[in-house]
């Protein structure tokens, strides 16, 4: 059986050395064993020693070595799981996005989610089309209303997948689509926001299965990022939300897979814009460091090698069981964001809290959020700034419905908006 074995497995390599990857495929890395040419007109271009992506372009505009065999990514765990070591600063990133050496007492960015292009999108990554409610005008309305009357200055515009390609898995933009969404972004772009959050709405998953891991391909996944990036290059303003809320993966092939899409995105000629990078267990704040997604993230760079402008992007509600979803607040978050602030300083690293929030007409919550965001302002060096949740179609009754009341023309904010989410970025 010795020899059959060796036979196979010279066919196999022979296989794979003749073959070639698609577009946006993995071409290279840690552990790969597939094919190493790309489909003509691509190229494999080396993002970082663990993965290597067909790219558009000629091997000749840069180097086509594939990376040195080094140690795994991370132990593989799940979001049950939690991993025997995290990175220390030594293990750390040499090139590291640029972290200011003080606090400066106020983040950079406060806003909030314009919700609608994510309506009917469940955390199973299913998302029903027709439950989709582009916010259109109203939306673009609110966005002016808390750029100009609260000082807001980033605003984060969730949509599903499904939406975007409408229902084609793998597909181009759907140009209907897309054009409803791009209108909200353009609404945006020209509020005065200095930054509009594109995010992936499907907690890494297309209808119930996870991408690359039994799911959409990393390069279904790509090839969306891509198309995206080259729809929104020219703007520094927009930043790039990877995927809402990830959860029950294992976070080491969760970050090849995000890898992949930030090779895309910086491929597409997107070089300057934020990439928001999101970890295991809905992204939780309080959870990030313990389950692995810093270490694990931590890894994922730009084509150069750099670590520029990717940023971990956390999620924290304040209810029981911090799934949001419950009117009464009953902490704080205080200690968990300052052990993740202490992580980031150690490891030369910045985050943003795209999603957090709490009953508006709680007197707790009201007290309670306001304390979360002093401490992001206390620690404004690694924490880029917030966007609570959520206004956009959230009726004014939605328990966190942070959708100002439009009364005669004019707008009223829910408290919680007024007193912390705008008034601790003042």
């Amino acid at each position: 059986m010795k020899s059959t074995l060796i036979a196979v497995a010279a066919a196999a390599t022979a296989a794979n050395a003749a073959a070639t990857q698609s577009a946006y495929g993995q071409c290279g890395g840690t552990g790969y064993s597939g094919p190493t040419a790309c489909v003509s007109g691509y190229f494999c271009q080396v993002g970082n020693p663990y993965y290597s992506q067909c790219v558009p372009g000629s091997a000749s505009t840069t180097t086509g070595a594939k990376p040195t065999t080094v140690a795994p990514v991370s132990t593989t765990v799940t979001s049950a799981t939690k991993p025997t070591t995290v990175a220390s600063a030594s293990a750390a990133s040499t090139t590291v996005s640029s972290v200011s050496a003080a606090a400066t007492g106020k983040v950079q960015y406060a806003g909030v989610n314009i919700a609608g292009f994510d309506f009917g999108c469940g955390t199973d990554g299913t998302c029903t089309t027709t439950s989709v409610d582009p916010p259109g005008a109203a939306g673009i309305a609110q966005i002016k209303h808390f750029v100009t009357d609260d000082g807001l200055n980033a605003f984060r515009l969730p949509v599903g997948w499904q939406y975007l390609v409408n229902n084609n898995l793998g597909g181009t933009l759907d140009a209907t689509n897309f054009a409803n969404y791009d209108n909200l972004m353009q609404g945006c772009l020209n509020s005065g926001a200095a930054m509009c959050i594109l995010d992936i709405h499907n907690y890494a998953r297309w209808n119930g299965q996870v991408i690359g891991q039994g799911g959409p391909t990393n390069a279904q996944f790509a090839s969306l990022w891509s198309q995206l990036a080259t729809k929104y290059k020219s703007n520094s303003k927009v930043a790039f939300g990877v995927m809402n809320e990830p959860h029950d993966l294992t976070i080491g092939t969760w970050a090849t897979t995000v890898q992949a899409a930030v090779t895309a995105i910086r491929a597409a000629g997107a070089t300057s814009q934020k990439i928001l990078l999101p970890g295991t267990d809905y992204t939780s704040a309080g959870n990030f460091i313990d389950n692995g997604s810093a270490a694990a993230l931590s890894k994922v760079t730009n084509t150069d090698g750099s670590t520029t402008n990717l940023i971990f992007d956390v999620h924290k509600y304040l209810d029981s069981d911090n799934s949001g979803t419950h009117a009464t607040c009953t902490q704080n978050n205080v200690a968990a964001f300052q052990t993740l602030g202490n992580y980031l300083r150690t490891n030369k690293r910045q985050a943003i809290l795209s999603e957090t929030g709490g009953g508006s007409s709680d007197s707790t919550c009201l007290t309670m959020v306001c304390q979360e965001l002093d401490e992001l302002n206390a620690y404004s060096d690694v924490f880029l700034g917030w966007t609570g949740w959520a206004a956009g179609m959230f009726d004014t009754t939605y328990v966190l419905s942070e959708t100002p009341m439009l009364s005669g023309g004019v707008y009223t904010d829910q408290p919680l908006v007024k007193q912390c989410i705008a008034g601790k970025f003042h």
